[in-house]
């Protein structure tokens, strides 16, 4: 498989690799290539940004939750009938699961796929340092190619003049992009605002495509992109959809949850679910389905609409007594809960399977990677599966009754087990965002429990 690829890593968080991306993207579509996207890790945010850009879906790849062989194959099937693919990296180029390896790293990425890496950092302020730290990051892991620097947050042409002539081209300086605060991305407690129209107006992404082309070797940051070398063919998993569906899965998508992988939804419809998205929020009633998946998202600011729509809340009680599969991923959770109660102090009465109540709170309750496992037998198939996800909220849950907790949940650092995964009847929720990569009978399980469902229903 020969496809021009590259990665837009940075030396840290806040870089400016986001804006990078963007801008990026859209200069290449405007000499009509097709780009396909990336972002590397776990992050549902910064791929709203990308679809924008691209207008095409972004792919996660997170090394540690997936592994090589899932990264590999998910990379060639978002690839398919590209002409260059882009893969934006998290954090610093070398920070991820470990401090001592490359461990879920956005570097260990550029090796698996043998990208070449354009280095984006914080440039304001700077002159001849950039050449250590070019020279530092070039030289600290051999097998990840440095092949050129993006200088963010630039004082002017002269600036960047310097810059680039302070490496001495080693690796040589693409460009730059000056500091404009009117078009920077605004954030909030999870990260930056999701990338809707309401939020980032469609003349932000049109400037930054701009900047890059006049700011940027284009033609220069292209010739790198065409020189990776070609990857191993990977199977790619296929859709089953519509006429030879097994069930069909309601998934819940709009403002309040559309935190997904994309890789998990298209397991599930690789083994014969039949999406059908829905509105908590705006739609009356529930389709029909034969199961329920509810992700992440923001259901805390849309906390009053969500609790507003009771027709939807009775819909899904039904639902779940007619013994529906449900399952829910942290905003999930807190909409099948009893209520979410906001900083404001307000409790916003929700579904009510899970006897507890979500409160968020103004400090980060949980970040990072979790490995679970199932003590008990769950819609997933039989105690004992193991899977990986990670945890990102600034919400924490009160119980306030008993009910079956299903996971033994382990950080990635430390050994203390965190007893979740509550389950009653035939709902299960987590604050948990798994990717089934690491384990994909879950899918499989998810799809089974509803495709017996849709049978009894029939």
């Amino acid at each position: 498989m020969r496809i021009p690829r590259l990665v837009i890593s940075g030396t840290s968080s806040n870089a400016g690799k986001t804006t990078v991306m963007v801008g990026l993207v859209r200069a290449l579509r405007s000499r009509g290539l097709r780009v396909a996207v990336f972002k590397c890790g776990p992050d549902y945010l910064d791929p709203t940004y990308h679809v924008r850009a691209s207008g095409v879906p972004c792919h996660n790849l997170d090394g540690w939750m997936m592994g090589r062989e899932s990264i590999l194959s998910t990379f060639a099937y978002a690839s398919q009938g590209a002409d260059i693919a882009l893969l934006e990296g998290m954090m610093g180029l070398f920070d991820g699961a470990s401090p001592t390896s490359d461990e879920g790293s956005t570097a260990e990425i550029a090796k698996w796929l043998d990208a070449p890496v354009l280095l984006v950092c914080d440039a304001g302020g700077m002159a001849r340092s950039i050449a250590a730290l070019a020279k530092g990051f070039s030289m600290f892991d051999a097998d990840v190619q440095i092949a050129g620097l993006i200088c963010n947050r630039i004082g002017s042409r002269g600036h960047l003049d310097l810059l680039c002539e302070a490496t001495e081209g080693r690796p040589p300086v693409l460009g730059g992009l000056p500091k404009e605060v009117a078009l920077a991305f605004s954030d909030r407690h999870l990260g930056l605002h999701t990338a809707d129209r309401a939020t980032v107006s469609e003349d932000v992404f049109v400037a930054w495509g701009e900047r890059v082309n006049e700011w940027c070797d284009i033609e220069g940051i292209l010739a790198i992109a065409r020189n990776a070398p070609a990857l191993p063919a990977f199977p790619v998993m296929g859709r089953i959809v519509g006429e030879g569906a097994r069930c069909r899965i309601g998934l819940a998508f709009d403002e309040a949850f559309h935190f997904y992988y994309d890789d998990n939804l298209r397991r599930l419809e690789s083994m014969g679910a039949d999406l059908v998205r829905f509105s908590p929020i705006h739609d009356a009633h529930l389709p029909d389905i034969d199961g329920l998946y509810f992700g992440g998202g923001y259901p805390e600011v849309h906390a009053e609409r969500l609790s507003l729509n009771l027709s939807m809340r009775n819909d899904v009680v039904s639902f779940a007594e007619s013994q529906g599969p449900i399952y829910g991923e942290c905003g999930g959770l807190m909409y099948l809960s009893n209520g979410i109660r906001t900083l404001d102090g307000v409790l916003h009465p929700m579904v009510g399977l899970i006897p507890g109540e979500a409160e968020m709170t103004d400090r980060l309750q949980a970040l990072g990677y979790v490995e679970v496992d199932t003590k008990d037998e769950t819609m997933f198939g039989p105690a004992g599966l193991r899977f990986r996800g990670h945890q990102f909220r600034y919400s924490d849950f009160h119980l306030s009754a008993d009910i079956d907790r299903c996971y033994h949940v382990r950080r990635r650092r430390g050994d203390d087990v965190l007893h979740e995964g509550y389950r009653k009847g035939n709902t299960l929720a987590s604050y948990v965002h798994a990717h089934w990569a690491s384990n994909p009978r879950l899918a499989q399980g998810l799809v089974q429990a509803c495709a017996v469902h849709a049978t009894r229903g029939r």
